[in-house]
């Protein structure tokens, strides 16, 4: 219950922790989705669904020190939940955002959403429920592309991790993803290895990056 409680989180709403109560972020999710506050979240911030949820790193946790690192590491060895990072890059926490990288994508491996402000990532939020309702409304069944490529919101945030790399847009994202299979399996590839798939020039941009 200390890394994330569960909680059934009812359809098409977002679950947040109390704390987040009063707060921007919370302002301006309510009116663009159905949000409710609960105690006992423990180390989550908002349950998107039943099966993911965010954490949130603000830049003062960024900037303060270790702690944030210490959460993310605690509920990734006692949780079984899907976790997605969103993370505040601004001018003044940009300089910790390559350790952040590192740690969530490649040693926890969880998807990682960069914002500039609570506002960005109230958006990004609403989108990540959004996509997660239009996904369950859909019957996949008859369509394995479209299961496998959409089906869990997780994905959703993968591929929207993939587009961060420079060079990478979506076509070039769900590309790595199909050959690759996972941010971890991209991290690892060669530059021979990524240039079958986008060529020289952005294989070795994704590859220094």
């Amino acid at each position: 219950p200390a890394a994330a409680g569960y909680v059934v989180v009812p359809y098409g709403h977002v679950v947040g922790s109390e704390k987040w109560r009063g707060s921007e972020i919370a302002r301006r999710l309510q009116g663009k989705t159905k949000l409710i506050f609960e105690d006992g979240l423990g180390l989550v911030d908002f349950h998107l669904s039943n099966r993911i949820c965010v954490l949130y790193i603000s830049e003062a946790d960024l900037v303060a020190g270790e702690e944030f690192k210490r959460r993310l590491v605690q509920f990734r060895n006692a949780s079984s939940l899907g976790g997605i990072v969103i993370v505040e890059k601004t001018p003044i926490s940009e300089q910790y955002f390559s350790a952040v990288q590192k740690l969530v994508v490649l040693q926890l491996g969880m998807a990682l959403l960069p914002v500039a402000n609570q506002e960005e990532a109230s958006q990004l939020i609403t989108q990540l429920v959004s996509s997660y309702v239009r996904e369950q409304s859909k019957d996949h069944s008859s369509n394995p592309f479209l299961r496998k490529q959409c089906s869990q919101l997780a994905e959703a945030s993968v591929f929207r991790t993939v587009q961060q790399i420079p060079g990478v847009g979506k076509t070039k994202a769900l590309l790595l993803l199909q050959q690759f299979g996972s941010i971890h399996q991209i991290c690892n590839a060669s530059v021979k290895e990524l240039e079958l798939v986008v060529g020289q020039t952005v294989a070795k941009q994704i590859h220094t990056f």
